[in-house]
């Protein structure tokens, strides 16, 4: 059983209102081999919402040696932590081998963030529910490994 970005599969549910469809990840979803996850939203984010970057890699701010911030100045590390942690208790129960995730996201970004200036500028790093998924030894990929199809 895998996990997915729920906004990979065409869930409206990306910080803007909209989605990030991937056939494969949709396909792979609907062959019932995968359940859809939005770590935002499990940490009780709305729907839109602000545009949020880390102003520090996740393994320290999971330390609380950084934050997660919104473009307009608002702190909320706290919000995507839990939403990291719900996600990783899933993933403990449903015994989840592995994981394909929307790249860039400050949850699940896997190859690469943005770097916590809101200029567009990638920088190479994970998502807090990506590394922590990594620390508990499952599998992370991006729709970008799979070709973005």
């Amino acid at each position: 059983m895998y996990l997915i970005s729920a906004c990979l599969c065409g869930v409206n549910c990306k910080y803007n209102g909209g989605n990030n469809y991937s056939k494969y990840c949709d396909d792979l979803f609907k062959s019932g081999k995968a359940i859809l996850i939005c770590p935002e939203q499990l940490g009780g984010l709305p729907t839109p919402r602000v545009p949020s970057e880390m102003n520090n890699e996740a393994e320290e701010i999971l330390k609380r040696r950084g934050k997660i911030l919104t473009k307009d100045g608002r702190d909320v590390t706290e919000e995507f932590v839990k939403g990291a942690k719900e996600v990783e208790e899933i993933a403990k129960k449903l015994n989840i081998e592995g994981a394909i995730l929307k790249d860039g996201s400050p949850s699940c970004g896997v190859n690469y963030i943005y770097d916590g200036t809101f200029k567009g500028n990638k920088i190479k790093g994970r998502g807090i529910t990506a590394e922590i998924l990594v620390q508990n030894g499952i599998s992370v990929i991006s729709e970008n490994d799979i070709g973005g199809k």
